[in-house]
């Protein structure tokens, strides 16, 4: 069980600095100079793309966390 806590965390770091952007939201946005939009686009759709997952695992939790006390 220590192994996955610590494999999911590791995950979560790499999770956070990946690239986000399509090819052509890429293409737009690499002729930009300032490269702001760029990056709050980026930052924009990691969060969109992590609000399911947290959501899917928090209801896993609950269902994991009442299948167990039932079992009880």
């Amino acid at each position: 069980m220590k192994q996955k806590v610590v494999f999911f965390l590791f995950s979560l770091v790499f999770f956070l600095n990946g690239n986000a952007q399509c090819a052509m939201c890429r293409a737009v946005l690499e002729n930009e100079e300032g490269q702001t939009a760029a990056k709050g686009i980026n930052d924009g759709i990691i969060y969109l793309m992590a609000i399911p997952y947290i959501l899917i695992g928090g209801i896993g939790y609950i269902i994991y966390r009442k299948y167990n006390t039932l079992k009880k």
